[in-house]
């Protein structure tokens, strides 16, 4: 791997009753502070869905019973991640053991909080696909 080499990111995207699981980034972490979806770097061998169980229990505590659909894709601007925002099925109650905050939000409710970049980003695009809808 060359340092242009991008580097896959998984990005849980786990919906219970309308509302998406964010947590917010512990401070001196890249983008400290800021709300994302719970996920992390897919290591060398690994497939999309063990990267997902493992960051998922590592920092959650939750189980990964399953994966849908990619949702979206984005570039991680300023550094080599790419970053998948995927449906995630989970079983358990997320627990803290990373991040500082956890919350369950609306699409509409995602609009006026401080997201990481390419959270933002797919944030935007759940948006107008619910306004599309509604």
């Amino acid at each position: 791997m060359t340092g242009t080499d991008p580097v896959a990111v998984v990005a849980s995207v786990i919906v219970r009753d309308g509302r998406y699981l964010l947590c917010r980034r512990p401070e001196g972490k890249r983008h400290g502070g800021l709300w994302e979806f719970p996920g992390g770097k897919v290591k060398d061998g690994e497939t999309r869905i063990e990267a997902v169980r493992r960051e998922l229990a590592e920092e959650l505590d939750l189980e990964t019973t399953g994966l849908g659909a990619l949702l979206y894709s984005a570039a991680d601007e300023g550094a080599p991640f790419v970053i998948e925002f995927v449906e995630t099925l989970t079983a358990g109650t997320p627990v803290l053991r990373e991040h500082t905050e956890l919350g369950w939000f609306t699409p509409e409710e995602l609009g006026s909080m401080s997201l990481a970049p390419a959270d933002a980003r797919f944030a935007r695009a759940l948006q107008a696909g619910a306004s599309e809808r509604g």
